[in-house]
């Protein structure tokens, strides 16, 4: 039985994609799944991050691996062998070269910061989502509470073609913090409300998958 792969993907830089991938994965260790992370970003965030992890002496607890827009369907094909979750972090981008990486999807995540032009740019990355028959789930991230744009956001959202996740992430300080340290919000002793949030994610993510 191969393992599950999600693919995080969004066509504008800055939306938290990279915070995210490593926090699902995070929290899936912590519930006691092998797990593997891809890096097919250029920019390599993901693989600092496992870097930094190891460097403060940490045990990574899950296995780093990098690939190329085209070669992640192999890399992937070999980890989803071993590993019972296998997360994809990609490059802001929505084109061709994203295909492979939602190709291989059991599921794409698609994080939205609390913006409209977040919300525009999410509108290539489910086109091509579907375009794979891939089930996708947008993510609010970022939300400043009680706000009139949060509203607006997670109002419009529910508009697009893609199942919107309950769970909401918040504009906390510890999601940066968390990654700057190489760990996630969930190892944060003082980070309780991020880690909550990345549980109940968690827990809906995998029901999709299960679904």
């Amino acid at each position: 039985m191969t393992g599950h792969v999600i693919t995080i993907a969004q066509q504008k830089g800055g939306s938290g994609k990279t915070t995210l991938a490593i926090n699902i994965a995070v929290e899936a260790v912590h519930r006691g799944l092998k797990v593997a992370v891809v890096d097919t970003d250029p920019q390599g965030s993901l693989g600092r991050w496992f870097m930094t992890r190891l460097e403060n002496g940490q045990s990574p607890e899950l296995e780093l691996s990098t690939a190329s827009a085209w070669g992640v369907a192999y890399e992937v094909g070999k980890l989803s062998e071993s590993y019972d979750l296998v997360i994809v972090d990609t490059p802001p981008k929505a084109d061709s070269d994203l295909r492979p990486a939602l190709r291989i999807a059991d599921l794409v995540v698609v994080p939205v910061a609390a913006s409209h032009v977040d919300l525009w740019a999410t509108e290539g990355v489910l086109d091509l989502a579907r375009r794979e028959a891939r089930a996708a789930v947008i993510v609010l991230n970022r939300l400043k509470s009680n706000t009139r744009l949060g509203a607006e956001i997670a109002g419009a959202a529910t508009e697009l073609d893609a199942h919107l996740a309950q769970t909401h992430l918040a504009n906390r300080i510890s999601y940066a913090e968390a990654l700057g340290l190489g760990k996630g919000v969930r190892e944060m002793p003082r980070a309780k409300k991020a880690a909550l949030e990345i549980e109940a994610l968690f827990d809906e993510l995998m029901a999709k998958l299960s679904g």
